[in-house]
């Protein structure tokens, strides 16, 4: 029986920025359907991959894949034209814009009238945001903002989400339903790639995790073993890891 093509796939990948590589003959698959979470230290190059694979950054070495196909190189535009949706950390709205206008425009590739036929359903996930529809984005609170830029990307309804430090500025009740709307996306079928500071609870909803080191792999299991291992919680999970994630650059 012949094995799954993985959904994304490093093979030996350096990437950086200039003459300071963060990645360093990165290889590693994620399963389609999968929430696999990327963990390490400052530095580590975490959310250096998240910007490799949509496309923000280019390997200077090395080969990404997307289901078997190659897309080193590819442009953002052609990376979402395959179904590849960025939500990075920090804010990145429009903030003199209307909740429904910063919508519209994550929706700009798709044409207004797809775009339209889709916001109230993506409001449905987000109640809160539904209510400020008319609001300026600046003047909803941190939690709010992010649940608009995690809704913007689900409009696109994507194959693959990549999601960096979805918690930021979110109270623990908000954190919990977006892992929760995270973990039902992936058993539909959408391939999650996260970067996440709250790495107990992120583990909790995830089925793989990967461990980078100085850009290298030093570890990949399936999520409920590195929660079981008392050995990998104090490896990974100690305060080292977790307190600092929220800031790192990479």
């Amino acid at each position: 029986m012949t094995a799954k093509v993985p959904c994304i796939e490093f093979e030996n990948v350096v990437a950086g920025y200039r003459d300071f590589m963060i990645l360093n003959k990165l290889s590693f698959q994620v399963r389609t359907g999968s929430i696999t979470l990327l963990i390490g230290p400052n530095g580590a190059g975490k959310s250096t991959v998240l910007k490799t694979l949509f496309g923000l950054l280019k390997p200077q070495q090395g080969r990404v894949r997307l289901h078997g196909q190659d897309i080193s190189g590819a442009s953002q535009k052609d990376l979402l034209a395959q179904g590849i949706a960025f939500v990075p950390q920090g804010r990145n709205l429009f903030g003199q814009l209307s909740v429904f206008e910063n919508l519209e425009l994550g929706g700009i590739t798709l044409g207004m009238k797809t775009t339209h036929e889709r916001i109230p359903e993506v409001l449905e996930l987000f109640p809160r945001v539904k209510e400020r529809i008319h609001s300026r984005a600046a003047s909803l609170s941190g939690g709010e903002q992010k649940q608009l830029e995690i809704g913007r990307a689900l409009l696109l309804r994507p194959k693959v989400l990549l999601i960096d430090e979805p918690s930021i500025g979110l109270s623990p009740i908000v954190v919990k339903d977006v892992f929760k709307l995270l973990r039902g996306l992936a058993d539909q079928g959408t391939t999650v790639l996260m970067v996440e500071q709250n790495v107990k609870s992120a583990l909790a909803y995830s089925d793989d995790a990967i461990a980078l080191e100085s850009g290298r792999l030093v570890l990949h299991r399936p999520a409920s073993e590195i929660l079981a291992d008392p050995g990998m919680e104090r490896l990974f999970l100690g305060g080292a890891h977790t307190s600092g994630a929220a800031t790192s650059p990479a």
